[in-house]
């Protein structure tokens, strides 16, 4: 059992080294070398080597002891700051709960929830267009071009896979997943997920685990681009650093965006016969909107229809 606590301090150990500490010690040395040439003299690295040795050259073990529990300290909350700031952007982007966002930026996206929602209409009409003329051409003997198609197709799902419901475009990859269950199989990926989390094997719950860290990752990565924009008050090669950040969190985010939500249709399309045994029936194959519909009807009667570790 000590063995096991020793093991789990170590990597608790790690993870706040490797997610906290580290990150924010670099932003406090980008930050002191900031102030120290500003924007006059932004790459005189004379001045910087300076400043470093005056700090090196303090007198005295326990003033340079204190120092350096001040920087890992000071480190330690800039990356707690950016772990917040990381999660109020994976709010915002995956916008799962934006029915409780205050008043005045739940109207606003309420508005980008409408306005996305007539460009998707739009793109799908032109798509049904084209392939209802495709299929018109086919009964005929002819043999369309799929070009026209292909594009229109490309348009529609360019905006949403499925009809937008959430006011962004990473919100409603995940959205995407749950109206596709919904539609196919009757079934409400909230209520679910809970139950079928608990019968999914351990290969898939790690799968979907590091999939969902990995966006957390690319939120925080987003948080520090903001934090290393506001250096730019001081030292303007900063905004390199935020710029560079911000586009590597985006495409990190959409990335691990399509991950989890892929993982999260898999596992509950090739699962859900599995949590259906568990509550006493009988699928005999593959999950039928019939033995879906049952499973619902019993997670239903065992408590309310929304769960608070619902998949964001």
């Amino acid at each position: 059992m000590g063995g096991l606590f020793s093991e789990l301090a170590k990597q608790l150990a790690e993870r706040w080294l490797s997610l906290l500490v580290l990150p924010g010690a670099l932003y406090l040395a980008v930050a002191g070398a900031a102030h120290t040439l500003g924007h006059a003299h932004p790459f005189a690295m004379g001045r910087l080597v300076e400043h470093i040795t005056a700090l090196a050259s303090v007198d005295g073990a326990g003033a340079q002891i204190a120092l350096l529990l001040a920087a890992l300290a000071g480190a330690a909350v800039v990356g707690a700051i950016a772990q917040a700031l990381g999660s109020g952007i994976e709010r915002v982007v995956l916008a799962a709960d934006w029915h409780d966002w205050p008043a005045p930026v739940r109207r606003l996206a309420q508005w980008a929830v409408r306005r996305r929602q007539q460009r998707w209409d739009t793109a799908a009409r032109a798509y049904l267009e084209r392939r209802d003329e495709a299929a018109r051409q086919r009964g005929q003997g002819e043999h369309p071009d799929p070009a026209p198609r292909t594009d229109a197709w490309r348009r529609m799902t360019r905006i949403s896979a499925e009809r937008p419901g959430r006011p962004t475009a990473l919100g409603d990859r995940i959205h995407a997943v749950a109206t596709r269950l919904d539609r196919d199989l009757s079934v409400d990926l909230a209520l679910v997920w809970p139950y079928l989390w608990l019968t999914l094997p351990e290969t898939t719950r790690t799968e979907i685990t590091t999939a969902r860290q990995n966006l957390t990752r690319a939120t925080v990565l987003g948080a520090w681009s903001v934090l290393y924009l506001f250096l730019t008050v001081w030292w303007w090669p900063a905004a390199l650093a935020a710029v560079v950040l911000a586009i590597v969190a985006g495409v990190r985010l959409r990335s691990a965006t399509d991950t989890y939500a892929l993982l999260l249709e898999a596992a509950t399309r090739l699962h859900l016969g599995d949590l259906a045994r568990s509550l006493g029936l009988d699928p005999g194959g593959p999950v039928t909107a019939e033995v879906a519909g049952q499973t619902m009807q019993i997670l239903r009667a065992g408590g309310p229809g929304q769960s608070v570790v619902a998949p964001r």
